[in-house]
């Protein structure tokens, strides 16, 4: 009995793959926690007078998906809920994408938000998983990127999402 377990166990543990190494990344600039599967690469871009808000991108490549979290400050908080829309509308458009019906999403220390929704969209080659949120007036977008979906890795990167106090 042993002996036939021993493969199957060999087997088992084969099957998480190593290309995605999970680690927890601390974005102070955003207020934000996250696993990552990858170390990301940190961009970030000051307000100017060309664009008023602070923005901000993590995102790592891994197993042939993209994993992002972007974040930007809004100059008037009025636009929370039409700018959490139109991010999602305008990955959609990017992507020339068919998308699934929204489905809401709770991140801890989000502020509540209709619009705060995640959902899957296919497009050609590209399929996404997204999820849009806001605290204040800084808004959020956590996307995973690849050529299908893949939801146990989606839902490790989006159910790690937490906003720090």
């Amino acid at each position: 009995m042993r002996s036939a377990a021993l493969p199957l166990l060999v087997l088992a543990l084969s099957a998480c793959s190593p290309s995605l190494d999970w680690r927890e990344v601390r974005l102070a600039e955003a207020g934000a926690l996250a696993l990552f599967p990858c170390k990301p690469e940190l961009s970030s871009h000051a307000p100017t007078p060309a664009e008023p808000a602070r923005m901000g991108l993590a995102q790592c490549k891994a197993a042939g998906f993209s994993f992002a979290l972007s974040w930007a400050e809004l100059p008037d908080p009025s636009r929370v809920e039409p700018a959490l829309q139109q991010m999602r509308e305008a990955l959609a458009s990017k992507l020339q994408a068919r998308a699934e019906a929204p489905r809401p999403l709770q991140v801890p220390g989000m502020t509540p938000n209709p619009q705060a929704l995640t959902q899957r969209l296919a497009g050609g080659e590209q399929h996404a998983q997204l999820a849009v949120f806001a605290r204040g007036p800084v808004v959020y977008q956590a996307l995973m990127l690849g050529p299908r979906y893949n939801d146990t890795a989606w839902d490790s990167f989006a159910g790690s999402l937490r906003l720090a106090p």
